[in-house]
């Protein structure tokens, strides 16, 4: 394809499609001459208009458009499916798909991951994708066709700093695609569509505008409304790299291995949309093009329009496959089987009727462009010939850049491969030739060819420093345990790895590793390592420069349980990755909480948010707890998105029975207006002992066990519920996927206990602050912290009582109640009753005479006789409680945000 188009009237034209990070102080305009060649498309009948039925313009000084009947109108680009009416072409600003990646700034992969169901456009062939067919980025707003992956460009947020980028200011990074109510920020008129990609929205502080419009704001972007609970980019620095950038984000690698594969995908999943259902007619002729001999020796080809005897055009169509610019004279067609005659060894065997390799003519001059990489703005061309070498070309660039007193052999020139799926860099030698290095990586792959750059680099050798978390070794060790259990299962070498932390309670080490290939080796070696039985879990940790945060900064730790709450956990987490820094959000599921605060550990002061259930919360509280003093904040505010079943603790702190789809941004807003509450936690001490009279036939008894109490603690008909959903739970994990089958499995297995005699008083001793308490004939005892309880009901009641306090969840007491049975546990789930009030305390001792199920924040487990010991567990810990005022309205133009980005169902 060409990076132009030409209008019915004239041979020349300017297209240019915004790219993300297309610098917008200037405008960047290309001239364009096509020699008579038409790709624009025009008087476009209806059947043509179905994928496409908004003119992608939006013209600022004209919103509404003409009429569909007027054929003459509209114009279809034939490369790219970009549309624009006759009128608009004058305000088009948009770069063409195949000369997308020379205009990417700082080149970043993407994340691929399996898109969701949503209406959503593929940012290559801008044709609307279909469900499970589609990709996404899981970092930004990026959607594509499977087979479309592969042409897309390396211009994914930059959410961190390394050695190859100096990050001079956070500017907008621009992508295309609004929902249909977003207004441009400069003219204030609508800048979105929900039928075709229109308009562009920074990914970082959410403003929308039109292509014509965004070069006239500001460049800086401000953040938006989440500026004070997002980790700016220039805070985070991570050397990576020949890591990928799932590792990177610490994505889970379930489903690498699809995702990874798209530009591997079968031969019909490559072939361009269009022809894909013409193919198998036998009307509209096809053929097969490799775009080099990769493509050929992978099998990875496109299908494209044959020409018989009309070479040129042969030509371009296989140009169009690739989406690559170029005239049609600088390329030739060989047939695939001369190429198997000379290459028998290297290529496996092709079927070669109709199928050809699309060659570069051997050139023995050209231009190349070089960047340096120590500015976004400084590029240069420099024309090479047979003789040119990359020192002579570095020469060039410097006299260019003014700065021709320096010596060459301080700086090199470094070939940098922007694929979308990992960006790959090598240092060319200085005697390089570099005709013969263009001529070898457009032999290998023209595709490959377009998205390949040079920069100028400065010689250094920064001090290497990769992070590594190793987790899932045996707790309670000591520093020199770990450090010989690592030489002997990871052979790591002594003076490139440096023990910085240890965190006993947990069975995790962070390693400062100052080798690239050693962290590399070492972090592929521990998945694949089991100690104990227990397969590790490496993770890459990147440094906040805490001394870069503002003060008026306070960055927002997200823990993501994916498997609560169905599949909402999942696309929260892709949510949060797309609204805040992705390496402030954390899988909880991928190496627990201890990687979110080990990371954040030298941060001043953060608030953390919680989604999940209840067990999740404690999860978290409960690392917290034991890791808290090796943070330099060491009470860190908790905010809850309620995923679970019951979500008690959520109910109490406003957040809401459950998540019900809620915008994540609003989410967001509301945890920053969040009030800070306190809250009691409590010790509970399981001691199994023999506690009969005579002491006999005690069996063997259980090691003492502590457990941490947020919510309520059971004994009796009420654990026994909640053990056996656990059971029915493990047994059959795929049926428990929503509240409402979560709950009516709890009402079955209710059902079948209707009949149970109360004798539980029996088999309990109480001891309240030190005072023996009598009990009444109950079936179960809970020790409640909180005033909700079993999803919701008040279990304690509302009455007043002289003899009891008002209970609270920072008075440090705990409330006792009982229930006489299932039919007692309806009745006050239904608010028809309450329970039976017993005591209120800071110190509860039982006696236990004989096993007996029991729970803790719904975590539930048959337990020995014995005794149980429950006490305040240290300090209160810092809750966030939902704001009871009205949630305020849009943002201004000054806070950067006019309309919520997680509300884009016409976008990507």
């Amino acid at each position: 394809m060409h990076p132009c188009s030409n209008t019915p009237e004239s041979n020349e034209w300017l297209l240019m499609r915004e790219s993300s990070h297309l610098n917008r102080s200037v405008g960047v305009t290309m001239h364009l001459k096509v020699a008579g060649r038409e790709l624009w498309r025009t008087g476009l009948s209806s059947p043509d208009l179905m994928d496409f039925p908004a003119c992608q313009t939006q013209r600022r000084a004209n919103s509404s458009l003409p009429s569909w009947g007027q054929k003459s109108t509209l114009l279809l680009h034939e490369l790219c499916n970009f549309m624009c009416h006759e009128k608009c072409l004058k305000t088009l600003r948009a770069v063409c798909i195949c000369m997308a990646p020379s205009k990417v700034q700082v080149p970043v992969a993407h994340c691929f991951g399996p898109a969701g169901q949503k209406k959503r456009f593929c940012c290559v062939c801008r044709k609307q994708t279909e469900g499970s067919t589609a990709l996404r980025c899981e970092v930004c707003e990026l959607h594509v066709h499977a087979d479309c992956a592969a042409f897309s460009c390396a211009d994914c947020r930059c959410c961190h700093l390394d050695q190859n980028l100096q990050q001079e200011s956070l500017q907008h990074q621009w992508r295309e695609g609004d929902p249909a109510s977003a207004r441009c920020e400069f003219c204030r008129r609508s800048c979105g569509s929900s039928e075709v990609l229109s308009g562009l929205r920074c990914e970082w502080c959410g403003v929308t505008s039109h292509a014509s419009c965004c070069h006239r704001l500001p460049a800086e972007c401000a953040l938006g409304r989440l500026r004070s609970m997002l980790l700016p980019p220039p805070c985070v620095r991570l050397q990576s790299r020949n890591f990928s950038k799932m590792q990177c984000y610490r994505i889970g690698e379930s489903g690498s291995q699809d995702r990874n594969n798209w530009d591997e995908a079968e031969p019909a999943a490559a072939a361009p949309r269009e022809l894909q259902s013409a193919a198998p007619e036998t009307s509209k002729q096809v053929f097969k093009v490799f775009d080099g001999d990769d493509a050929l020796r992978r099998g990875f080809f496109r299908l494209a329009p044959s020409c018989r005897g009309v070479k040129n055009e042969e030509v371009e169509a296989a140009l169009r496959a690739f989406y690559l610019p170029g005239e049609p004279h600088h390329f030739d067609l060989e047939n695939v089987g001369a190429v198997q005659h000379h290459h028998s060894d290297d290529f496996q065997n092709q079927n070669t009727s109709d199928a050809r390799v699309l060659r570069a003519k051997l050139r023995h001059d050209d231009v190349i462009k070089v960047h340096a990489a120590w500015s976004r703005s400084s590029v240069v061309s420099v024309e090479v010939s047979e003789t040119s070498t990359a020192a002579s070309v570095l020469s060039d660039v410097l006299l260019q850049l003014d700065r021709q007193g320096e010596d060459a052999s301080s700086f090199s020139l470094q070939e940098v491969y922007m694929s979308s799926k990992q960006v790959q860099r090598q240092t060319l030698s200085p005697q390089e030739k570099m005709v013969d290095k263009l001529q070898e990586i457009r032999k290998l792959s023209l595709r490959q060819m377009n998205q390949t750059r040079f920069y100028i680099v400065q010689n250094q050798n920064p001090a290497v420093q990769v992070g590594l978390l190793i987790s899932g070794l045996p707790p309670l060790l000591t520093k020199e345990e770990y450090c010989g259990l690592l030489e002997e299962h990871l052979d790591f070498k002594g003076h490139l790895v440096t023990l910085t932390h240890f965190y006993e309670a947990q069975g995790a080490v962070a390693l400062q590793i100052s080798c690239f290939a050693e962290a590399e080796r070492i972090y592929m070696l521990a998945k694949d390592t089991t100690i104990s039985n227990k397969t590790l879990t490496s993770l890459i940790i990147p440094e906040i420069q805490c001394q870069k945060l503002g003060d008026a900064v306070c960055p927002l730790l997200v823990f993501v349980n994916p498997k609560s709450g169905g599949l909402k956990g999942r696309e929260l987490l892709h949510s949060f990755r797309k609204l805040l820094n992705p390496h402030q959000v954390f899988d909880i599921t991928n190496g627990g909480p201890l990687a979110g605060l080990h990371a954040f550990r030298e941060v001043p002061r953060f608030r953390v948010l919680v989604c999940g259930g209840d067990g999740t919360v404690g999860w978290v509280l409960g690392v917290l707890e034991t890791v808290r003093h090796k943070l330099v904040c060491r009470e860190p505010p908790i905010g809850i998105v309620p995923l679970g079943t019951g979500n008690d603790l959520a109910r109490i702190l406003r957040w809401g029975p459950g998540y019900g789809g809620d915008d994540p941004y609003h989410i967001l807003a509301s945890v920053d207006e969040a009030d800070e509450v306190q809250m009691d936690r409590w010790t509970i001490l399981l001691d199994a002992q023999d506690v009969s009279e005579d002491g006999k036939d005690s069996g063997v008894l259980e090691p003492p066990k502590i457990v941490q109490m947020n919510n309520y603690f059971g004994l009796g008909i009420d654990a026994e519920l909640s053990l056996d959903f656990h059971l029915a739970r493990e047994g059959e994990p795929d049926k428990f996927t929503s509240r409402f089958h979560n709950k009516g499995v709890y009402v079955k297995v209710g059902l079948q206990k209707i009949s149970r005699s109360r004798s539980l008083h029996k088999e309990l001793q109480l001891q309240v602050d030190k005072q023996p308490v009598p009990l009444p004939n109950i079936e179960g005892l809970i020790f409640l912290n909180i005033p909700s309880w079993g999803s919701g009901a008040d279990l304690w009641g509302s009455e007043a009582d002289g003899r009891f306090s008002r209970p609270r969840i920072d008075d440090g007491l705990l409330e006792v109640v009982g229930v006489t049975g299932v039919v007692h546990m309806g009745q006050v789930q239904s608010g028809l009753r309450s329970g039976i009030r017993i005591a209120q305390g800071s110190y509860i001792r039982l006696i236990v005479s004989k096993e007996l199920p029991v729970q803790v924040d719904g975590e539930p487990w048959l337990q020995a006789p014995g005794h149980i010991i429950i006490s305040a567990a240290g300090p209160k810990v810092r809750m966030l409680r939902k704001s009871k005022l009205k949630q305020r309205k849009s943002p201004s133009s000054r806070d950067g945000r006019s309309d919520s980005p997680s509300s884009r169902d016409g976008g990507h």
